[in-house]
């Protein structure tokens, strides 16, 4: 009866065990499950000064931030661009909610830089629950032209220059140029222009396509000399073509 006895403790034990045992994988499991489904919205409390700030009860939401951790080459691999992802996300957010303010900045580093995509881009823009070692930031170099000649289209300014001399550019011309540019390997429509444009004006104050040809006409008349770099393909639209004095310039960091 006494070996019968100690024969059950040693089963319950082992199968205590077991449990145990099986509790703690189950555990494991579903930490590494967790860890791997998206992350919720951190709450980050605005600096008003050194050191880590307190999120106060009167606190409200101002807006978000998202990280995307993506390569250039495996975005042309996929048939897009960083450009193109960062400004569709930009007119996304715009089209359902018109009032907001949406700034884009892109993150440069060396291709030898630890970590992954997204861990060097939370590095590099600053993101402040990183933990961690650090990233020193990019620093924006100034782009000069060679003997100041041709035209400089920056990017990150929404400057233009002409043979070292500002180009006096309305909102709406800058805007033309700049869709020209990021779209220079084809021809752009003017129904294509007008509703990128002005895709935040009413339906009954939507210009008509003339208005296109107007804005071309005076963004030529400033270009100059180089005013042929823009171009009207016939029955077609319009298309920025590449020139040897012309010089596009977009810096690490810009609002597109």
């Amino acid at each position: 009866m006494r070996n019968a006895a100690r024969r059950a403790e040693l089963a319950r034990r082992m199968r205590g065990g077991a449990e145990s045992s099986n509790g703690s994988t189950s555990s494991r499991s579903r930490a590494d499950s967790e860890a791997a489904q998206p992350t919720e919205p951190i709450p980050v409390m605005a600096p008003s000064g050194s050191g880590p700030q307190m999120v106060q009860p009167d606190a409200v939401a101002r807006g978000f931030v998202v990280y995307v951790g993506l390569d250039e080459d495996t975005a042309t691999a996929a048939g897009t661009s960083l450009h193109k992802i960062a400004t569709e996300m930009r007119d996304y957010v715009e089209h359902i909610a018109p009032e907001s303010q949406v700034h884009v900045a892109m993150a440069v580093a060396s291709a030898a830089a630890e970590g992954s995509d997204l861990e060097v881009v939370r590095q590099a823009l600053g993101d402040p629950t990183v933990h961690g070692r650090s990233a020193e930031p990019a620093v924006p170099q100034t782009p000069t032209l060679p003997s100041s000649s041709g035209v400089l289209i920056d990017l990150a300014r929404r400057e233009v220059q002409l043979d070292g001399d500002g180009l006096n550019l309305t909102y709406k011309e800058f805007e033309l140029l700049n869709y020209l540019v990021d779209n220079s390997v084809r021809t752009v429509g003017r129904e294509e222009l007008l509703k990128t444009l002005w895709r935040n004006v009413d339906v009954d104050q939507m210009p008509n396509e003339r208005t296109i040809d107007v804005h071309i006409r005076r963004l030529r008349s400033k270009l100059g000399r180089l005013a042929n770099t823009v171009r009207t393909v016939r029955g077609q639209g319009y298309r920025f073509y590449e020139h040897p004095e012309v010089t596009v310039w977009a810096a690490p960091e810009y609002s597109i």
